[in-house]
């Protein structure tokens, strides 16, 4: 058995640029950074910001009822 990695399409017909998508993209995940490069204070108040319980509160309340999916996306 080789000890280089290779990439096996188990199901589909991938055209070389759809191949080429896919290496690129498992290249960068496989390059990126590292836990102890994210936790600058920007990068942790960015995060805070975000899970923040109060950030998808409104000042009017959720729509209830049969249409109340229609507006679960909406800030």
């Amino acid at each position: 058995m080789s000890e280089q990695p290779h990439v096996h399409v188990v199901r589909g017909a991938p055209d070389d640029v759809e191949l080429a998508a896919l290496v690129a993209g498992l290249v960068a995940a496989s390059h990126g950074r590292t836990p102890a490069e994210d936790d600058g204070p920007p990068d942790r108040s960015a995060r805070a910001r975000w899970v923040a319980p109060g950030r998808l509160r409104g000042t009017a309340p959720l729509p209830r009822g049969r249409d109340a999916w229609r507006w679960s996306l909406h800030p």
